[in-house]
């Protein structure tokens, strides 16, 4: 069944290419379409179109519908070509040509943008609620971690004193920026575009100030070619809300491997969350950080996916808009995936206590001891040039015993003003 039927088959090899994968991405979507024709049905009947009785059958059958989708029995097979022509036939089986009618007034269109809308809502908030988890996991862990001090490095060369205090809520400040994207990615999303139609509205008197409110809808996207030209662009704003988080966990991530390395040993992690070697006994891979690190990569790659698919088209609609599904749903699964499985392995997380008791790290200490120099008067370029002399002939004695007081350093991390950050975006 196809909702474009007009009596006349196209041929198999187009049907094929035409409808691709649509059918298995539908399968996440229908839940979506179902709740966005239940709103159009109830519009339906305020202007007249359907009767009260038509309008309550066609809302009880969409019921059905939707607790099948819950349960997972709904399928959508070859012989319908998306879950639109799948869903209409079940109402028109059971309903007859009350079944018919729900798609008056509206476009596949616009019941693909509000569907699509719909379920981005929904990922984004669970993406937020999942970044916040992670977030609050690593203000507890630099905090409970604060006073274990750590090499900090540039240029990967032992740089100056750092502490996991500071490392673990470095990536929990960094969150909240990604926030911001995916808070204005949500903003975008939150516009109700049924009734746009084809894109180019409707000559039914349509409610959409009703729909806009019965969806949950901030507000309506008025202008119903703007509506039909945000195909593509809210799943790009959704894409660079993913991606920014996934800079951030894959930056971590990496960090992770490095640390994890007997090289570093700064951490590890309790042998069921690493992985062995098929010949080398010895061996406690982080498999884990390493897909996290490039399943984001991925991630952040998607933008310029969607990008180079919708770049310079026209206005109205065109089927290369068909294959933006395919690049935001899986990408939106393996965001939650990474801020899961992150979120339950850092809850492992065992970090060593004495790393710099080993000597190669004393030079950390150099520009806190040419500090303590300037605080007793010597001008700082004079200070500078005496430690570096005293490191040039070996004479170097670190001062262990550092200071650092200001908002933001190691002995100052000001975790409480990072989570009221946080909470203001919530």
């Amino acid at each position: 069944m196809k909702l474009w039927d007009k009596g006349f088959s196209t041929d198999k090899k187009i049907d094929q290419f035409t409808v691709g994968n649509d059918r298995e991405l539908d399968l996440v979507l229908a839940k979506y379409d179902v709740i966005a024709s239940k709103a159009h049905a109830k519009m339906l009947g305020k202007i007249g179109l359907l009767t009260v009785a038509e309008t309550e059958a066609l809302i009880n059958e969409l019921n059905v519908i939707a607790k099948t989708i819950e349960e997972g029995s709904f399928t959508i097979e070859d012989s319908f070509e998306d879950m639109h022509s799948k869903i209409e036939f079940l109402l028109t089986e059971k309903l007859g040509d009350t079944g018919k009618k729900i798609h008056t007034a509206r476009s596949r269109n616009d019941q693909v943008l509000v569907a699509m809308h719909l379920y981005l809502k929904d990922e984004l908030t669970t993406i937020k609620s999942q970044t916040k988890a992670l977030f609050d996991l690593l203000l507890n862990l630099a905090e409970k971690h604060k006073e274990v001090l750590l090499p900090g490095y540039t240029h990967l060369q032992i740089a100056m004193p750092s502490s996991f205090g500071l490392w673990f809520s470095a990536y929990a400040e960094t969150l909240v920026d990604d926030m911001f994207f995916v808070e204005a990615a949500y903003k975008v999303a939150d516009q109700n575009p049924l009734g746009s139609a084809a894109g180019y509205g409707s000559s039914f008197p349509v409610d959409r100030s009703f729909t806009t409110e019965e969806m949950g809808f901030e507000t309506l996207k008025y202008n119903v070619v703007a509506a039909q030209m945000g195909r593509g662009k809210v799943e790009k704003a959704t894409a660079f809300g993913m991606a920014s988080i996934a800079a951030t966990l894959s930056k971590l991530a990496m960090d992770i491997c490095l640390y994890m390395s007997q090289n570093f040993d700064f951490i590890s992690f309790p042998d069921e969350l690493t992985t062995g070697s098929s010949i080398m006994p010895h061996k406690k891979n982080p498999d884990v950080f390493e897909l996290v690190r490039a399943k984001c990569n991925k991630i952040q790659a998607v933008p310029n996916q969607l990008t180079l698919l919708i770049n310079n088209l026209p206005s109205g609609y065109h089927r290369d808009l068909q294959l933006v599904k395919e690049i935001i749903v899986p990408a939106l699964q393996d965001m939650k995936a990474c801020l899961e499985i992150l979120t339950f392995s850092l809850k492992e997380i065992k970090v060593n206590t004495h790393i710099l008791e080993d000597p190669r790290y004393d030079y950390l200490f150099s520009v806190d001891t040419l500090n303590e120099l300037v605080q007793d008067g010597m001008p700082f370029r004079d200070a500078y040039k005496k430690m570096g002399q005293e490191i040039e002939s070996g004479n170097f004695k670190p001062k262990r015993d550092i200071s650092h007081s200001h908002e933001g350093s190691l002995g100052n991390l000001c975790l409480e003003e990072i989570r009221a950050k946080m909470e203001k975006i919530f």
